[in-house]
């Protein structure tokens, strides 16, 4: 049996989880030589305190100020969900001529989803979002300068905010590491928090898009509350029920 305590053998499971992305229970209780009972109870306990959320037979481990997954990573993890939202999303256009589109995997799905043939001005902090949409012959883009975080490939910081500050933007395209009725929209760093206020702050309509693993999820820095919202673009794959909670708040909510 294991001479682990608890304390060590859940820093273990949290190590686990933010290298691989996910941990299965029998696996963790095989790795570790004790029953599952006991890794379900290390999991209830970490997710009480906020660092993993558990799924049937395992958990993922959630962003926080120690912790947030790569632009590389999430190129790799529900892709076809994420595909799918941001089609949706980006039939959101309607008549606006600019729009702000925010760093990370789905917002990059999302320019690449936006029709090319009517004439549009995209601001955004991402340099693959800049990169995916620069070569698009009616699109203009406006990369917002500022240091880059090597991570997410975007820029933050008061260069950042500043250029973002002078616009007025038609409709922002928002992500977030979570989305809580209670938080609102949640991301690990503070840097990259005061860009999303801004951005929301700038845009007339703001639409939030990601996948069902966010909702509920809490990070380190609040930076807009889900009623700031015209639109949340998520799957079907969270339920009905709570979909509806969080239309109660304000938004429309489309699943996919």
């Amino acid at each position: 049996m294991s001479t682990r305590t608890a304390e060590e053998r859940q820093r273990e499971i949290v190590r686990a989880a933010r290298t691989a992305g996910s941990v299965d229970v029998t696996a963790l209780a095989e790795e570790l030589g004790v029953a599952k009972e006991t890794i379900r109870r290390d999991l209830r306990a970490l997710e009480d305190h906020g660092l993993v959320r558990r799924t049937h037979g395992g958990a993922y481990p959630v962003e926080s100020a120690g912790f947030e997954t790569t632009l590389a990573f999430r190129a790799t993890s529900h892709v076809p969900e994420k595909r799918r939202i941001a089609a949706a999303a980006a039939e959101l256009l309607g008549d606006a001529e600019t729009v702000f589109i925010d760093e990370g995997f789905t917002p990059q799905l999302i320019a690449e989803a936006l029709p090319a043939d009517r004439a549009l001005t995209v601001v955004t902090a991402s340099l693959s979002v800049a990169g995916a949409l620069a070569k698009t012959g009616n699109v203009s883009v406006l990369l917002l300068g500022g240091r880059v975080r090597p991570g997410t490939l975007a820029t933050v910081d008061h260069w950042t905010t500043r250029m973002l500050s002078g616009f007025v933007i038609d409709l922002a395209f928002i992500g977030a590491n979570g989305i809580s009725r209670e938080h609102g929209l949640t991301t690990p760093d503070p840097a990259v928090s005061e860009v999303k206020a801004q951005a929301v702050r700038a845009a007339r309509r703001t639409v939030f898009t990601g996948v069902h693993t966010k909702f509920g999820a809490v990070s380190f820095c609040r930076f807009a509350e889900v009623g700031a919202l015209e639109t949340i673009v998520t799957s079907t794959l969270l339920p009905t029920a709570e979909a509806h909670r969080y239309s109660l708040l304000g938004p429309q909510v489309i699943r996919v």
